[in-house]
Parts: C-alpha cells; sequence; structure tokens
C-alpha cells in the first residue's frame, strides 16, 4: 500500500540487531521530517544527528536502555540496536518510522497545505510506543521559551541518565528511569531552571509512570484523558506527548501561545485567531488536524513578529 511499510523481514542477527524496512518508491521517507519532534533542541542528549545522515537514539524502554541508530540505505530505512532494550526498539521501528501512519488519508483543501504536502511527501507521523519520554519534555515545556526547556532537559538527562548503550555518539544518555525523577532533590531542580509547579508534575506522573505508559496502546483520546487525570497535566501537555507516543494525526495542540495565531495567519490571514478560531479553521481535516497543522509549521508561512522575542527566564539566580 502506497505510503505504507512492507511487513518486516524475520530477524537474522541477534547482537546489534538490523532490520530493513523498504519505504513507498513513490514517497521515500524523510528521516528528519518525521523523527524531528523528538528532538529536544539541538544539543538534545538523547537524540543525535551523525554526519553520514544517520539518526541515533537513546530512550528507556520497558526491557531497559537502549540505543538505535537508524539510516537510509539506497532509499530504504535500516537499524541497528544496542543494550537491553534493543530488542523493543527493533520491535516498534516500523511504528517510529511512520507505518502505522496513512498520509493518504491527508486531502490538501488550501492552496498552501497542497503546496507544502507536496514539498514534504517525506512526512510521516511518528509513533514511538513510550510515554513518560515525551511527557516529561513536554511538562517542562510548560509556560516558558523552549530555550529553557531544552536547557533544563539537557541538565537533568545529562546528571541523572546513564550513557547510552553501545557505540552511540560521545555525549548521548538514557533519560533516568521513573524511580529517579522521583528523587530528584529540590535544589537539583532549581539548578536546572525548573520552577515548582513543574517539577511537582513531573514527580506526580513518575510515581504513576506504569499506569501512565498504558497510555501509548490507547486510542488517543482516551490516552489524553489518562494523562490529564495527573494534576498539572492539561490539553496543552497531553496533545504534544500523545502526538509522539500514539502517533495521533487528529490530537491538535490547543492553548499554545504561537500556534492559533500561525494556523489563523496561514488559513484565513488572521494573526488573531484563538483556539476557537483555530479550531474552526482546521474543521474541515478533522481527523487529520494535527498533521495539517505539522504542514502548516513546515510551509514557514507565519506572521510577521512585532514584538522583540520573550527573554529566557533564569530562576537559578534566585
Amino acid at each position: 500500500m502506497a505510503g505504507r511499510f512492507a511487513p518486516k523481514p524475520t530477524r537474522t542477527t541477534t547482537r546489534g540487531g538490523h532490520l530493513p524496512l523498504p519505504t513507498a518508491e513513490d514517497a521515500p521517507l524523510d528521516l528528519g521530517l518525521t523523527l524531528g519532534p523528538l528532538r529536544r533542541g539541538p544539543a538534545d542528549p538523547a537524540f543525535r544527528v551523525t554526519p553520514d545522515g544517520s539518526v541515533w537514539r537513546a530512550s528507556r524502554t520497558p526491557d531497559g536502555p537502549g540505543t538505535i541508530r537508524i539510516r537510509i540505505d539506497e532509499g530504504k530505512p535500516g537499524a541497528e540496536a544496542w543494550g537491553p532494550g534493543r530488542d523493543w526498539l527493533l520491535d516498534g521501528l516500523p511504528g517510529l518510522l511512520g507505518a502505522e501512519d496513512d498520509p493518504t488519508a491527508f486531502v490538501p483543501r488550501h492552496g498552501l497545505l497542497l503546496a507544502t504536502l507536496r514539498r514534504r511527501k517525506g512526512l510521516r507521523l511518528t509513533r514511538t510506543g513510550l510515554v513518560l519520554e515525551s511527557l516529561i519534555p513536554s511538562i517542562l515545556e510548560q509556560k516558558v521559551t523552549t530555550h529553557e526547556a531544552y536547557g533544563s532537559w539537557r541538565t537533568l538527562v545529562r546528571k541523572y541518565g546513564e550513557p547510552a548503550p553501545g557505540p552511540a555518539p560521545e555525549g548521548m544518555y538514557v533519560m533516568p528511569d521513573a524511580r529517579t525523577w522521583t528523587q530528584i532533590p529540590s535544589w537539583e531542580w532549581h539548578r536546572a531552571n525548573v520552577d515548582g509547579k513543574r517539577s511537582a508534575t513531573i514527580v506526580r506522573a513518575a510515581r504513576v509512570a506504569a499506569r501512565l505508559e498504558e497510555a501509548a496502546r490507547m486510542d488517543p483520546s482516551a490516552a489524553r484523558r489518562r494523562l490529564e487525570l495527573v494534576p498539572g497535566i492539561g490539553p496543552w501537555t497531553s496533545a504534544e506527548t500523545v502526538q509522539r507516543s500514539n502517533g495521533a494525526p487528529d490530537e491538535v495542540t490547543t492553548g499554545d501561545l504561537h500556534l492559533p495565531g500561525i494556523v489563523g495567519w496561514a488559513l484565513a490571514g488572521d494573526r488573531t485567531a484563538d483556539d476557537e478560531a483555530m479550531l474552526e479553521l482546521l474543521a474541515p481535516y478533522a481527523g487529520q488536524r494535527h498533521r495539517a497543522a505539522r504542514l502548516i509549521l513546515l510551509s514557514g508561512r507565519v506572521p510577521p513578529r512585532r514584538a522583540p522575542r520573550r527573554a529566557p527566564g533564569d530562576i537559578t539566580r534566585l
């Protein structure tokens, strides 16, 4: 089927692992577009792109820490993995590369989206199958600049995580396990520029990590309801998480400072659009609203800036 991967072959190696996955010839996979949302800043210790074009990810799987290297050889993706979590990572590779996504379900109804779709044919919506690794960075991004949140993520993962298994590039780490997140002292959160509200939300989530990880196997709407049972996790955070963990094509982010204005400007020339207006503009794409928003962001059409960029905060000086 166009836009989908063929069934994975039987694994023939046990050490390191190797699993080639062919893609549709008319729409080759773009690793950068597909896996880009999993990268938390250019210096993310759990994500690396090497000069040969390979994408490296360090993840904490249900089987333990693991590292996976994904590359494109002769137009086809393949992967190697190391560590206790290697088999889990290789088994989940098709979902990670968008095998469960159906880009043909999206019908552009606006010239901008049609043009962007033609230029970004290799976009697939990733599905990691892991909740906490997307939830915690999303909590860190609540009500702060991405620059601040990325810095906090780097600091905490490097200090409390563990080196990525295998021949991973230097400086790569696997994020801490749930128990470790709950044991980070208050002063270390402060040093990482994380206020008490966000750190408390992360601790609450980590304490029920097993229940939250179950959400990766749920319908996206049910998954969001499960996440939002944790105080401090609202619609913005649950959407940002489920988009990645569940590969949800319709879970559009609401409550964002910039997204409604960007969507409003791109589709209707309205930079003052709020969530209600954004959802109305995206209504024709029901079932694919998240993909529509991704394409709008990839189009590069954003309203002209009227004020200076918000200055990053730094609570470490307090």
